[in-house]
C-alpha cells in the first residue's frame, strides 16, 4: 500500500506531499525555476534521479506539466500547482516562527548562493558589472570561496575564480551569513560585531546591503521579539 487508504482530503494531499523533497521541488518552482538544472541547483543535495522521479510523480498528479522545447523540457505549475502558493508560504512562515534552530548540516552554501543570486534587486545595482567575492571561513575548503557577477541585465554565481577584478570582498562565516539571509541577524549588527567583514570600494560596501532582498521569509516576525 502506497497511500493511507482514507477518503479524507488531508490524507489524499499527504500522499503527495509527505514524500521526501516534494515540497522543496514545489518551492523551487514557485521561486521561478522551470529547467531541470535550475531546479537541481536549488536542491543540490537531492539526486538527479530522485528529482526526475518526483517531477514525473507531480506531473501524473496534475500539479506540474512538462513542455518539450528545442532547448529541453520546461516544467510549469498547473492551476493546481499555483494554488499551493499560499500553502507553501504558510508552511515557511510557521517554520520561521517555530522551527528556527539550525544544525551544522543545514548550512548549505550551494543553496545559499543560488537563493542569493535570484533575490538580487537588479534595479539597485550600479551600471556595468560588479564582482562580489565571498569567503566562508567555516565551510569545507571546496565550498569556501564564491563569486557573484552582478549586472542590471544579468546575475551569475561562480564557485571558481572568474579571473575578474573584485569590487567587494565579504569575509564571514557561513553560520553568520545564513542568519543574516534568513532575517535572524541584522546586516549592520553583523558588520558591527565583526561577524561580517567587508573590503574593497567603500562606496560599494555601503550600498551592497541594498542589492539583496534577503530570503522571502526574512521579514516574518519571530515569537518573543518586540
Amino acid at each position: 500500500m502506497t497511500g493511507y487508504a482514507q477518503f479524507c482530503p488531508v490524507a489524499k494531499a499527504a500522499e503527495v506531499f509527505d514524500q521526501r523533497w516534494t515540497l522543496l521541488v514545489l518551492r523551487e518552482m514557485v521561486a521561478g525555476s522551470t529547467r531541470f538544472n535550475d531546479l537541481h541547483r536549488g536542491l543540490p543535495r537531492m539526486s538527479r534521479t530522485l528529482l526526475s522521479r518526483r517531477l514525473t510523480q507531480l506531473e501524473r498528479k496534475g500539479i506540474v506539466e512538462r513542455d518539450e522545447t528545442a532547448d529541453g523540457p520546461v516544467y510549469e505549475l498547473t492551476d493546481a500547482g499555483h494554488e499551493l502558493l499560499p500553502v507553501l508560504v504558510a508552511i515557511g512562515e510557521w517554520g520561521v516562527r517555530w522551527m528556527s534552530s539550525l544544525d551544522e548540516a543545514d548550512l548549505d552554501p550551494v543553496f545559499l548562493l543560488w537563493d542569493m543570486h535570484r533575490r538580487i534587486d537588479r534595479e539597485a545595482l550600479p551600471d556595468g558589472q560588479t564582482i562580489v567575492a565571498l569567503t566562508f571561513r567555516d565551510a569545507a575548503p571546496e565550498l569556501r570561496r564564491w563569486w557573484l557577477l552582478l549586472a542590471p541585465d544579468e546575475v551569475d554565481v561562480c564557485d571558481e575564480d572568474p579571473g575578474l577584478d573584485v569590487d567587494v570582498h565579504i569575509d564571514t562565516t557561513l553560520e553568520a551569513f545564513v542568519r543574516v539571509w534568513r532575517g535572524d541577524l541584522d546586516w549592520h549588527d553583523a558588520v558591527a560585531q565583526e561577524r561580517i567583514g567587508l573590503s574593497g570600494s567603500r562606496l560599494l560596501c555601503r550600498r551592497l546591503p541594498h542589492w539583496f532582498r534577503l530570503s522571502y521569509f526574512a521579514q516574518v516576525p519571530r515569537p518573543g521579539r518586540g
